[in-house]
């Protein structure tokens, strides 16, 4: 009997180190080290310091390619006129050259305002249509557009020309240039026949 009750309580023993081994075993695996949630934080140890270098790759990518150059003033601009008619040409034509002394590139656009002085009133000159670009003129550099008029072939003084007015685009001053042009016919009054082309229609010089 004695032998019976050890034997028992030997077996208590064993079943209760097995249930002891048997709950730690449950309390290890229920506690597993968090996985990573992607790659990259496997990677990083974490998804934190990959925000950060995410950031760090994008930034400094501004750009100047979008930056705008102002409209050239007058007082920035040299102007000048030459004739540069062909010799038998019923059409006279000329040149006014702005020239860029300002120090800075700056932006011509679309037509200058001409008007001639004459000894029987002031004349404007009509715009010829034609497509008007925007043009950024170089510290320097020059550009020029064309002023065309009817030759006066009538064998008479016709209208003397006194003084060409210019006033650059997107501006209100003006210069008063000598006409290097020749005497306009007398017109009807239908209106004028001088005309005005874009800056550039002249031709652009260095």
């Amino acid at each position: 009997m004695r032998a019976t009750k050890l034997t028992v309580a030997a077996l208590a023993v064993v079943a209760g180190l097995s249930l002891t081994a048997c709950e730690n075993g449950e309390d290890i695996a229920a506690d597993p080290k968090p996985a990573a949630s992607s790659p990259a934080e496997a990677a990083t140890g974490g998804g934190g310091d990959t925000d950060k270098g995410q950031e760090g790759s994008a930034a400094g990518t501004g750009s100047d390619e979008d930056r705008t150059v102002d409209d050239c003033r007058t007082d920035e601009l040299e102007v000048s006129a030459e004739n540069v008619t062909i010799d038998g040409d019923t059409v006279g034509t000329v040149a006014v050259t702005f020239t860029n002394g300002g120090g800075r590139d700056c932006t011509l656009t679309g037509y200058a305002g001409v008007d001639l002085k004459t000894n029987a009133g002031s004349l404007s000159a009509e715009r010829t249509g034609e497509e008007a670009p925007s043009i950024v003129l170089k510290d320097g550099k020059s550009v020029s557009f064309a002023v065309t008029y009817p030759v006066n072939d009538s064998g008479g003084s016709g209208v003397d020309v006194t003084g060409l007015v210019v006033t650059p685009p997107n501006e209100t001053k003006s210069v008063t240039l000598d006409w290097p042009g020749t005497s306009l016919p007398v017109t009807d009054g239908s209106g004028t026949q001088v005309k005005v082309g874009p800056i550039g229609s002249a031709g652009q010089g260095g």
